[in-house]
């Protein structure tokens, strides 16, 4: 049976691990590689790293950093930032990660993500969706942490990932991002409802009840989390946590 995935999420900054809030206010939790070890004690589901100064420097990957990661790592794992050809994604997938992501690029330049779909499995490529309400009603999707506007609604991006044959989308909302006041359900439910490939949902988690309410609506999905499982206390003290398996089976029972 399938079940529903729950997925830390990394965020790389000047070689170190940060959270943010909206996009912004950066905060040093740690080093990548040791929260690996920690997830990897905690028999995570799967991992997602994400570089945010790759793209927006327009520098490549940190491939040395990647290798190093994907060596440690003892669960799936997904590498976004800074992948701008064909080869680039081919050589981080060499390097034993599972899944590279896209955000800018699917933009700028979308048959690349379907050439390489092709070449190595659509299973491989992931698309993220970095997601702002408008000002009076609606989402757009921006790039370039959430810098650069797109024009462009979550839905007709999200169809026209499919189309293009990636495996998954993410949804990453901004206006959520760190706030730890729960995911913003109506916008995962209306891109998850018009799309039939995985989905994954980033923004906003709080609290394992904001897991178990994304899974209760949503089902078989990919629940993603930064400040959930790094954050403990009103005072956000650094502390890597993850549902345990009792924690785990009682969200997955919502789906039976």
């Amino acid at each position: 049976m399938l079940y529903p995935r729950i997925i830390p999420v990394l965020l790389v900054h000047d070689k170190g691990l940060v959270k943010t809030v909206k996009f912004k206010d950066h905060k040093y939790v740690g080093d990548p590689l040791n929260a690996v070890r920690i997830f990897n004690e905690k028999e995570a589901d799967e991992l997602v790293v994400l570089d945010i100064d790759a793209t927006v420097e327009g520098r490549e990957p940190d491939f040395d950093m990647i290798g190093n990661l994907a060596s440690e790592c003892r669960m799936p794992l997904c590498y976004g930032g800074g992948i701008r050809t064909l080869g680039q994604a081919k050589m981080i997938l060499g390097l034993g990660v599972e899944k590279v992501a896209f955000s800018a690029l699917f933009f700028e330049q979308p048959k690349l993500l379907t050439k390489l779909a092709e070449q190595v499995g659509k299973q491989s490529v992931v698309v993220v969706l970095d997601i702002k309400k408008k000002l009076f009603s609606g989402y757009e999707c921006f790039v370039h942490n959430g810098k650069k506007r797109t024009k462009i609604s979550p839905v007709e991006a999200a169809r026209e990932a499919e189309r293009l044959g990636v495996g998954e989308i993410v949804i990453n909302s901004i206006d959520n991002d760190g706030t730890m006041s729960g995911y913003d359900l109506d916008l995962i439910n209306s891109i998850k409802s018009e799309v039939s490939v995985p989905v994954t949902a980033m923004g906003g988690v709080g609290s394992n009840d904001d897991i178990r309410a994304l899974i209760e609506q949503e089902g078989i999905i990919g629940a993603a989390a930064g400040s959930h499982f790094v954050f403990k206390g009103k005072y956000r003290a650094v502390l890597i946590s993850y549902p345990n398996h009792e924690e785990k089976n009682d969200m997955f029972s919502l789906t039976k």
